[in-house]
C-alpha cells in the first residue's frame, strides 16, 4: 500500500528546515514554526541585537530562508527589490529583537510584536510595521528614566527607547557573563 504524506506538514518541515537550518547550526539550539522571540536563549537574543555584519548576517540567511531566496551567499544575486525587502525585514527584525532584549532586562513593559511568531515576522512584516507604528513599545514605569520618559511626546517616546540600546547590550552582556 503506498503511503499518503501530508502535503502541509511537508510543506511545514521544509520551511523549518530552509528558515531555521542556518541558525540551528550557527547557534545550536532547536526551533520550530512557531518560534517566538521569547523563545530564544539570552545567548542568541544577544548575539542579533548586537549591531554588526555577523548579526546582519544571521538575519539574512533566516529571511532569505523564509521567503525561499536561497542561501545567504546568493543575496548580492538577488534582484534589487528582493534585496531591499530582505534589508527591511532585516531592519525591522532587529528592532524587534532589541524590543525583547529590553523587555527581559524589565525596560519594557511590553511591545506589539511579542506574542508573533519570527517566521509570522518575515511573512507579514508590513502589517507587523503598521502596528508597531500604532503601538510603539512601552518604557516600564520602574526604569530609572521613566519620568523623562513620560514627558516626551508620543513619537519622541520610541526614539527615547531606541537611545536606551547601547546601555541595554552593556547590562545585558554583565548579565551573560554573571
Amino acid at each position: 500500500m503506498p503511503k499518503i504524506v501530508n502535503l502541509q506538514n511537508y510543506r511545514t518541515k521544509a520551511l523549518e528546515q530552509r528558515s531555521y537550518g542556518p541558525w540551528q547550526k550557527r547557534f545550536g539550539e532547536s526551533y520550530g514554526i512557531h518560534t517566538k522571540l521569547s523563545d530564544l536563549s539570552d545567548k542568541t537574543l544577544y548575539y542579533l541585537a548586537l549591531p554588526g555584519d555577523s548579526s546582519t548576517n544571521a538575519f539574512y540567511e533566516f529571511i532569505m530562508g523564509v521567503l525561499d531566496f536561497g542561501a545567504f551567499s546568493k543575496f548580492h544575486y538577488l534582484e534589487n527589490k528582493d534585496r531591499l525587502m530582505v534589508v527591511d525585514i532585516h531592519l525591522f527584525m532587529a528592532d524587534q529583537v532589541r524590543f525583547e532584549l529590553m523587555r527581559r532586562l524589565e525596560w519594557l513593559r511590553d511591545f506589539p510584536t511579542e506574542d508573533n511568531a519570527l517566521l509570522e515576522m518575515v511573512q507579514q512584516h508590513d502589517a507587523l510595521k503598521v502596528k508597531g507604528k500604532d503601538n510603539p513599545p512601552v518604557l516600564a514605569e520602574s526604569h530609572p528614566q521613566y519620568e523623562d520618559y513620560q514627558e516626551k511626546a508620543r513619537g519622541d517616546k520610541e526614539v527615547f527607547i531606541r537611545c536606551l540600546l547601547q546601555e541595554a547590550l552593556d547590562v545585558f552582556k554583565k548579565r551573560l557573563e554573571e
